[in-house]
């Protein structure tokens, strides 16, 4: 399918030019996102003779995105799941979460304009691409945790998805050492006792 731009998109090209791409990806997502029109000569004419009026308002809408572009930098935005201990979501996390957290902050924001190719699905500070214009991205964090306040200890710097081995092993030798102990306080009492009792012996006899 041969089709004129309407906005530069990605590397297949820029405003007004005519590009060759799969019928697919033509007739579901370009035509109907308003990205480009069917190449032919009743379009050709229309694209010249409203040419002007196309780019002007590509230009605005350019110029409202790098608005809400500089609103959103450094943005955060906390997405409360259930997780296992390592950290894996029994749900998950998806570009229209991501989109209604962000219209919940007041920021306007289409969930195809978040760069998400799967959906999150461990715990963690992911950073996200948000496309809001074929010229204009920013990027956002979305903290993802099983409460608030392991939300805010993974904002400082935790990490929840490591299961911490070592305070394990810690806690298991202090146990150890404490029967150890235990053990040996009774061993040292029983041989205590058996002098004892072998003096006593000696004495009557």
């Amino acid at each position: 399918m041969k089709v004129i731009l309407l906005e530069r998109v990605g590397r297949l090209g820029s405003l007004g030019d005519e590009v060759t791409v799969k019928n697919g990806f033509g007739r579901n997502y370009l035509l109907p996102q308003g990205k480009a029109i069917r190449a032919n000569e009743a379009n050709r004419a229309r694209f010249e003779k409203e040419r002007a009026a196309i780019e002007k308002r590509n230009e605005e809408r350019k110029n409202e995105a790098a608005g809400i572009a500089a609103g959103l930098n450094g943005v955060s935005i906390i997405m409360i799941r259930q997780a296992s201990e390592a950290g894996t979501l029994y749900g998950s996390v998806s570009s229209r979460d991501i989109a209604d957290g962000l219209g919940d902050k007041g920021f306007s924001v289409s969930r195809t304009a978040v760069d998400l190719p799967l959906p999150i699905k461990t715990v963690g500070i992911h950073e996200i691409a948000l496309n809001l214009h074929a010229d204009v991205a920013v990027s956002v964090n979305v903290n993802v945790a099983r409460s608030e306040s392991e939300a805010e200890r993974q904002e400082a710097g935790e990490d929840m998805t490591v299961f911490d081995f070592d305070d394990q092993d810690t806690a298991a030798e202090d146990e150890i050492e404490a029967v150890q102990g235990s053990d040996e306080e009774q061993t040292a009492e029983a041989a205590s006792e058996e002098a004892d009792v072998a003096s006593e012996e000696e004495n009557n006899a």
